[in-house]
């Protein structure tokens, strides 16, 4: 059953989804040229919001968990994917070890990493799991709800090589972010293949840096097809030295806001849009929804409640947050049910291996998705969403909207790659 797409606005989006469709040859060598120029992270998600008149990325995760809500069509996919990204960078590879997030009682974060230890496995690794959480000690197997079960072992370091009790992996994957900061013992290993680069966690890293990186790309997509790269870009502004618990910089932050909000009417006016532009503030690092607010008026930073300051003041693993990103506020008129929802595109290597709808039914379609109460629908491939129907009417043919989804994810993707090398703290090596 592919998910009812309920979409207001439809005229400027079909015209984007019209070109796309029409520029796929072109769409598709420039992908694969851009490729040969740059690596493409190991693996990715973005959650992508579509206005009806825009279709815009709001946030790209390096470090994606959510794969047990791939659908089983989508595995294959993701397995191939697999195979293709181990064979780049390690041809002869036979061991690959996992290094999950310490979330040890969170059995939908645990379904993920054994989806991930599957995709693995049957791409034709040994994979186990190695945890950097100190209260795992020996081997710890964990039951999940659908009966499956994993396994954690505590992390050693063999002098400069990762490890763990009988098992030397000649690749490592963290599917933690990283946030608390990068731990000892995941630095200078030089003779094994470190998945994604330190660089690339939440205590190094800056959503500012992909979206500065993003509006490159997007500009060079725009020129590519002929639209106005705002049709698929959030604008956005930041700002630093803030202290929302005493109140510091708010000032600052207000005019930033402002100013954002005075450009998201022009383009409003520009394109007749009626509606009422909004931003959202978040911490310029970080994830799992945490630190982020919903502004439709600068005024409103006056009266900022205890609550709000608390919410924006700190994030994942206790990290303080003192700078922002201001993003351009994207609606959201997709629908599931009659609960707003959003899709989420999940890729390994370059290529897009499924994805699903974030739906919440106590949010309107201008506040954030991605909080407690959450729920996921699989989009459903029932025909593949990697080969558009060429002829169909613009918003009529689910495949076809699929395959727009994976073009902005993979831009997205693209900027996550060219932020890595600008971010690179080794770069200058390669020289």
């Amino acid at each position: 059953m592919v998910p009812h797409l309920v979409t207001a606005l439809t005229g400027p989006i079909n015209e984007l989804e019209q070109r796309i469709l029409e520029s796929m040859p072109a769409i598709e060598r420039w992908f694969r040229l851009e490729w040969m120029e740059h690596t493409p992270p190991f693996y990715s998600s973005v959650d992508i919001r579509n206005a009806g008149f825009k279709l815009a990325p709001v946030d790209t995760n390096l470090f994606p968990a959510g794969w047990n809500n791939l659908t089983e069509e989508m595995l294959p996919l993701a397995v191939q994917a697999a195979m293709a990204a181990i064979e780049k960078i390690c041809p002869e590879a036979k061991n690959l070890l996992l290094v999950p997030e310490n979330h040890t009682r969170n059995t939908f974060y645990l379904s993920n990493v054994a989806q991930l230890q599957r995709i693995f496995n049957q791409a034709g690794l040994n994979v186990r799991l190695g945890s950097l959480n100190p209260e795992i000690t020996e081997e710890t197997t964990l039951s999940l709800p659908n009966g499956e079960s994993i396994t954690l072992a505590p992390l050693q370091r063999d002098g400069r090589r990762l490890t763990l009790k009988n098992f030397d992996p000649c690749t490592v994957l963290l599917n933690n972010d990283l946030s608390a900061g990068t731990p000892g013992i995941l630095e200078n290993m030089h003779e094994q293949f470190l998945l994604p680069p330190l660089h690339a966690g939440w205590s190094v890293r800056r959503k500012s840096n992909h979206f500065a990186a993003y509006d490159e790309v997007a500009k060079n997509f725009g020129k590519l097809i002929g639209v106005d790269p705002w049709l698929i870009n959030p604008m956005f502004h930041t700002t630093t030295g803030l202290d929302f618990s005493q109140g510091a910089g708010v000032d600052v932050l207000q005019h930033e806001v402002d100013s954002l909000l005075t450009k998201i009417k022009r383009k409003y006016k520009d394109y007749g849009i009626n509606e009422d532009p909004f931003v959202v503030v978040k911490a310029d690092n970080g994830t799992y929804g945490m630190g982020i607010m919903v502004v439709r008026d600068a005024k409103e930073l006056d009266t900022l409640n205890r609550k709000t300051r608390n919410k924006m003041s700190v994030i994942k693993d206790g990290q303080t947050v003192s700078d922002v990103i201001i993003q351009e506020g994207v609606l959201t008129h997709e629908q599931i049910n009659d609960a707003v929802a959003e899709p989420v595109v999940y890729m390994m290597d370059r290529y897009v291996v499924g994805g699903f709808y974030r739906v919440h039914a106590d949010k309107g379609i201008d506040e954030n998705l991605n909080a407690p109460g959450a729920s996921f629908v699989p989009l459903a491939f029932e025909q593949s969403a990697h080969l558009p129907q060429p002829g169909k009417a613009p918003g009529a043919s689910v495949p076809n909207r699929f395959y727009m989804y994976g073009v902005v994810g993979r831009l997205a993707m693209l900027a996550a790659s060219y932020e890595l090398e600008q971010t690179d703290p080794n770069a200058e090596d390669y020289d």
